[in-house]
């Protein structure tokens, strides 16, 4: 066990062999369709367990036997045990043993805005920990409880929707207000997600009032902005699908839906999903008035003036698309670009959506896959960049390949990493091979 002493509250996690970790903090505290209100450390908390995961389809259906499911359950969650909540905005700091004032990496995980959670197991801060960098993961709200738009809410807040990116920005605010209790440096934050949590980072980082949380964004899978067939809506262009939802549920009563059984309204949402083919566009953050004044692909010329860092894998979703995109988005911003081009070993699926992520941690030891001694030098070349760009926003170090901001993207192989450029007869054919899910 270990203590510390934060303002007024003394909190215990748990001493591991290189890193401390305090799991399961409470950051905020949010009704369903309210917006955060966060939570002041008090009292004596005890984070030696991770805390509950936002309530999501996998709570209450057999999802998993579906077989597109039961890939990802395979590479990520594998013999753990989750419990779920819609008071589920907690997270997990990992620090190093001496004391000090570390960089500090805030994590957000995918999960295409509707599932996951902080604590998946390639979820692992003990190898920032030995870089002298502290590593934050936050849970905030999934689906319908995350994304919901009604008029009510406008009526109540002056602003509707985008629950989800909310919790995100309070969890943001919450680090920079407490993070020096655990040794962090409050001035010098990273922002760092993948899929879904890249692009929450990509759109957040086109909020100029959110200017001075943090100095730093690494993107994984999902940095440019979505093409225009899946980029966010209008928020009033939303209220007619959750209606829908509504009335599959039995109510047209905002006050009925907003206490009713969350297993009642999640049934609700997935009928509708066999009815629908926008359900993706619907469960997103959307353009509330309040974040987003103007749409994405407007506003994503004007990102703030940060340091930027971006990746994609080789058999990413719409890989071509997803390259594309980064490539433009980091060479207009001389941002660092990657491209992770190594077949995860033990199938065909190539370098899949995600697969990067035990390197990115260096969580291999984790996985069911055969992975070798060249696989963890890899893992802690990417680690080493990663945690040079967390300090001072540049990647580049002694004893690796150095890496050319706005440039060809650095190639990451088991062979070598250098700068290169892939064929784009290969980023097409596994545009077109798709994602094993």
């Amino acid at each position: 066990m270990t203590q510390i002493y934060c303002r007024n509250a003394t909190i215990t996690g748990n001493e591991r062999s290189a890193c401390r970790e305090y799991l399961g903090i409470p950051y905020a505290h949010a009704d369903r369709f309210a917006y955060a209100e966060m939570i002041d450390p008090q009292g004596e908390i005890d984070a030696t367990q991770y805390g509950d995961a936002c309530t999501q389809y996998r709570t209450y259906f057999p999802h998993l036997d579906v077989p597109e499911r039961r890939f990802y359950q395979r590479e990520l969650r594998n013999d753990q045990t989750f419990t779920y909540s819609q008071d589920c905005l907690n997270l997990n700091i990992y620090t190093p043993f001496k004391e000090g004032r570390y960089p500090v990496i805030i994590f957000i995980h995918g999960g295409g805005f509707n599932s996951m959670c902080n604590c998946e197991n390639y979820l692992d801060g003990e190898g920032y920990a030995k870089r002298d960098i502290i590593l934050v993961t936050i849970n905030y709200r999934l689906g319908i409880f995350g994304w919901y738009t009604n008029e009510e809410i406008q009526k109540k807040y002056g602003r509707n929707g985008n629950f989800g990116l909310d919790d995100m920005v309070t969890a943001i605010r919450w680090v920079k207000k407490y993070i020096s209790c655990f040794g962090g440096d409050p001035d010098n934050i990273t922002l760092m997600g993948q899929s879904a949590g890249a692009i929450s980072i990509q759109y957040l980082c086109l909020v100029p009032e959110l200017n001075g949380l943090w100095k730093h964004a690494v993107m994984l899978s999902g940095a440019g902005a979505f093409p225009k067939f899946a980029l966010p809506r209008k928020v009033e262009d939303t209220e007619e699908y959750w209606k829908e939802v509504m009335q599959e549920a039995g109510t047209e009563s905002f006050a009925e839906f907003q206490k009713m059984n969350a297993e009642k309204v999640l049934a609700a949402v997935e009928t509708i999903k066999t009815r629908h083919k926008d359900n993706t566009q619907n469960t997103m953050p959307v353009i509330d008035g309040y974040f987003f004044h103007d749409s994405i692909d407007h506003l994503i010329s004007k990102p703030m003036s940060i340091d930027y860092m971006a990746d994609v894998t080789n058999n990413d979703m719409y890989t071509l698309i997803l390259y594309r995109m980064a490539q433009t988005f980091c060479k207009a911003g001389k941002g660092y670009f990657s491209f992770f081009d190594i077949n995860a070993p033990g199938d065909h699926n190539l370098a899949f959506h995600s697969s990067d992520l035990r390197y990115v941690f260096g969580t291999l030891e984790r996985s069911w896959r055969p992975y070798d001694d060249k696989d963890h030098q890899v893992s802690e070349t990417i680690m080493d960049y990663i945690a040079s760009f967390a300090r001072t926003g540049n990647p580049n170090g002694n004893n690796r390949p150095h890496w050319i901001p706005g440039a060809k993207p650095l190639c990451i192989t088991r062979k070598k990493i250098q700068m290169g450029r892939p064929s784009f007869f290969r980023l097409l054919r596994n545009t077109f091979k798709g994602d094993p899910r």
